[in-house]
């Protein structure tokens, strides 16, 4: 197996929820800490414009959005299993609520004012501000959540979980942890880390101690990369996308085409390449760098909008 790369910061969500999973499948990787805001040279050299973290890297194959990354270590590693066979396809619906859903109130419940240096550690206030305003140009025109509607709507939400945890369940769906557990967590994480906020996290029984039980996997074996090696890896190496893998067409495309492909709801910006693979849930385009070289980029589709240049 080639060394799995995960691109990533400290504080981001998405992120502890990748690192969670190497941990329970038990995977080692290379830690690369990218910046939290733009400019991110060495990460557009690897995604050709995607700037949301995490991504993961398996030599010139670039895997963008943390529910494609939980496919690929599926496949790299299917045991102890993300998707068990009698609840696949609610684990994978309930982890798409919490990576949208779940995710914009826990966002919009932790960023008042006495959490943000939980939040974002040591900062000065103009980091903090550029930080604010970066993340800003990230949501463009979306809704914003009040804090007052972001506190009960999270509130009813922990006392839903509360419920799937009841009569010693140990996971949301059964005995075994799933990617929906993985997607819920992340989530909470993020309240946890801001301190003085952290208590909402108490009003449901039962969700401190499957927090405590998710945390217990850990990230596994991590070793640092620069940035720098990882884009020289990527341009040392040849991409392993999976031409063998059937075309599946429902934007009137074919594979070769030059085409967009971005996200439907935030950071909308468009990674341009030519079209090679077009599978039922995943897309992924080649695309040239002067520093990277040839590399490939996967999305999901759900999530993301193809279209024609």
């Amino acid at each position: 197996m080639h060394d799995i790369i995960l691109h990533h910061y400290p504080i981001s969500p998405f992120s502890e929820k990748v690192r969670l999973i190497l941990g329970y499948k038990k995977l080692a990787w290379k830690s690369v800490i990218i910046p939290t805001i733009m400019p991110k040279p060495d990460v557009t050299a690897l995604t050709g414009g995607y700037r949301r973290t995490p991504f993961m890297q398996i030599r010139a194959d670039i895997y963008c959005d943390s529910a494609l990354i939980a496919d690929v270590l599926e496949r790299l590693a299917p045991e102890p299993s993300l998707y068990p066979q009698e609840n696949a396809g609610l684990a994978r619906m309930l982890a798409q609520w919490a990576d949208a859903t779940l995710f914009w109130t826990a966002v919009a419940y932790v960023f008042q004012p006495s959490a943000i240096p939980y939040l974002l550690g040591n900062v000065t206030p103009e980091q903090a501000k550029a930080f604010s305003i970066d993340r800003a140009s990230m949501r463009g025109n979306a809704p914003r959540m009040s804090v007052a509607e972001a506190t009960g709507a999270l509130t009813e939400y922990l006392h839903r979980l509360g419920s799937m945890l009841a009569d010693g369940k140990p996971f949301l769906l059964g005995r075994q942890a799933t990617i929906a557990d993985f997607s819920v967590y992340h989530c909470l994480w993020f309240v946890q880390r801001a301190e003085p906020l952290a208590d909402i996290l108490d009003i449901a029984p039962g969700v401190g101690e499957w927090m405590s039980r998710m945390a217990a996997f850990g990230h596994h074996q991590s070793e640092a990369l620069a940035s720098e090696e990882a884009v020289a890896i990527a341009r040392a190496s040849s991409p392993a996308a999976g031409q063998d893998k059937a075309f599946h067409d429902t934007h009137g495309v074919s594979p070769g085409q030059r085409v967009t492909i971005t996200p439907t709801d935030y950071a909308l910006d468009p990674v341009e390449g030519d079209l090679v693979l077009s599978t039922l849930s995943e897309f992924a385009v080649r695309r040239e760098d002067p520093r990277a070289g040839e590399v490939v980029v996967h999305f999901p589709r759900i999530g993301f909008q193809l279209k024609k240049v």
